[in-house]
């Protein structure tokens, strides 16, 4: 357990100056992304997903998880480095990615119906966010094990996913629960992280928080555009 893992401190819910410039750090890049969203679904970008994708779903998987990956670790070490250009860098490729694929879940709809699920999976996307938040804080406990969680729910969905591209293709939908398990355990370490890691750049928080955010986002956009898709 960490040293500032106490009832009195998970049992508050007031903001504190360096968790609020993480959540609005976060919030605003997730502004951005969205945006991208909008406006890359009616570019050819947004046919990038059915390109890697349709050769193998696996093939999808690996592209975006490596750009994520690299972003990331870009990112991370111009902020460790204090080389904002750097890191500016690294933010340009995670936006890019998770802009690029949510424009190609988009591409099949509207501009008008385009706003209209993007507010609902960012309505759906808060209020998941909420109501991890609200576990993480209420909790005199330790969440670092959610991170190693969610590094072998990414491996295991990975490896499903893998399979089945070339046999099975009913595994596929397993692998998208695993992946985003990931996400979701991923946010929980992250606002732990923010919680307790008090030592922790506030720069690599708001890249974590945003990764995992984003991340969840993009697997709710799926499913809010299936909901959407069975109703008609």
């Amino acid at each position: 357990m960490s040293s500032f893992d106490t009832p009195h401190e998970t049992g508050r819910f007031r903001l504190t100056g360096r968790e609020g410039r993480v959540i609005g750090g976060a919030s605003g890049l997730m502004v951005i992304t969205v945006a991208l969203m909008y406006v890359f679904a009616s570019t050819q970008l947004a046919v990038v997903n059915e390109v890697l994708f349709g050769a193998a779903p696996i093939l999808g998987v690996l592209v975006y998880g490596a750009a994520i990956f690299v972003g990331e670790l870009i990112a991370e070490r111009g902020v460790k480095n204090d080389d904002m250009g750097t890191a500016f860098g690294g933010m340009v490729l995670l936006q890019l990615a998770f802009g690029i694929f949510g424009a190609g879940v988009l591409q099949v709809t509207t501009p008008e119906a385009r706003l209209e699920i993007l507010g609902i999976t960012a309505i759906v996307t808060a209020l998941m966010t909420a109501g991890v938040t609200g576990y993480v804080y209420a909790r005199s406990a330790t969440f670092e094990h959610w991170g190693r969680f969610a590094n072998v729910s990414f491996i295991g969905g990975v490896i499903v996913i893998a399979v089945g591209s070339f046999v099975l293709p009913i595994l596929l939908s397993v692998g998208f629960v695993l992946i985003f398990l990931g996400f979701m355990l991923r946010l929980g370490y992250e606002i732990w992280q923010v919680r307790d890691r008090r030592n922790v750049s506030t720069g690599l928080q708001i890249i974590g928080v945003y990764i995992a955010v984003a991340g969840v986002f993009v697997h709710v956009l799926q499913l809010v555009m299936r909901y959407l898709a069975s109703q008609e």
